[in-house]
């Protein structure tokens, strides 16, 4: 049973920081979007 909820812990541990970092990668996107759209003070 302990290691069901230490695989369970690390799992989930890792499955959190796979959405923030998908999070961060989508910002990274949008931003590089706004500096290429030419206008200035955007980026």
């Amino acid at each position: 049973m302990r290691k069901i909820l230490v695989a369970l812990a690390v799992s989930s541990g890792l499955l959190l920081s796979a959405c923030n970092t998908v999070r961060g990668a989508v910002d990274d996107v949008e931003s590089v979007g706004d500096c290429a759209d030419g206008r200035p003070g955007n980026c």
